[in-house]
């Protein structure tokens, strides 16, 4: 095997190094982003640079590449004066009917797609589908319904019609955006309980379509479902108000 010249050894430990700070950052960025989302880090709330690289036991550099991503996916917002620190975004009445209505228009595409699968595929996803609202609308029955497990078999109901139509593109918008929403439902999900009836409803409308292999009103359906859905937490909002918007 031929010898390596310096030049190309230091090419090699060159190149390995980015990479290695590149995951460094990548695994920040989802820290930061899980602890936000789950309202661990609460909207308002300062994040320092120097406090968040000592915390995590790492150098600066990544941190400032996770805050940029943070910034860019609108999960938090730089000073104006400290550029090495951050404030997590608000939650808003005008943010929520934006967010909201791009998911829909996401998921809808998925829920397009979902609806031209085979007929067999098409009857299994609306079996599962079913099955996973009833559990919802069981849940939301129950004596003392907990707002967590509601808001998780929720989400298991769009994750898996998005999972069966979402092509490797739409799955990646739909990653970087959905889990924004997910902070405003986690946040108010305890004052949309009483909605679960109407939710389930909108899900029945869902699952037919995609059964009946009707492209369109699948589309239609999903889309109707997050507008709906957005109304919904924009009068949970004026209830509870807003969250870190001062």
């Amino acid at each position: 095997m031929p010898k390596r010249s310096a030049a190309t050894t230091r090419a090699l430990e060159q190149g390995r190094r980015p990479a290695g700070a590149a995951e460094r950052a990548n695994r920040l960025y989802e820290s930061l982003r899980n602890l936000i989302v789950r309202g661990q880090l609460a909207p308002g709330a300062r994040i320092v640079e120097t406090e968040v690289a000592e915390r995590f036991g790492v150098s600066r550099t990544p941190v400032r590449a996770a805050f940029q991503r943070l910034e860019r996916e609108g999960y938090v917002i730089a000073s104006t004066t400290h550029q090495a620190r951050m404030t997590v975004a608000p939650l808003t009445r005008e943010d929520v009917g934006e967010l909201l209505e791009i998911v829909g228009e996401l998921e809808g595409l998925a829920a397009r797609s979902a609806a031209r699968l085979t007929d067999e595929e098409r009857e299994r996803l609306a079996k599962d589908l079913a099955s996973m609202n009833a559990e919802f609308r069981r849940a939301a029955s129950a004596k003392s319904a907990q707002p967590g497990k509601l808001y998780e078999l929720d989400e298991r109901f769009h994750r898996r019609y998005v999972e069966a139509g979402a092509g490797s593109r739409l799955r990646t918008l739909h990653e970087a955006v959905k889990p924004q929403a997910e902070r405003y439902i986690r946040m108010y999900i305890a004052l949309l309980t009483d909605t679960v009836p109407t939710a389930g409803g909108e899900h029945d409308a869902i699952i037919e379509a995609i059964r009946s292999g009707n492209a369109v009103a699948a589309q239609r359906a999903v889309q109707t479902n997050w507008r709906h859905a957005a109304d919904r937490l924009v009068r949970a909002i004026d209830v509870m108000g807003e969250q870190g918007n001062w």
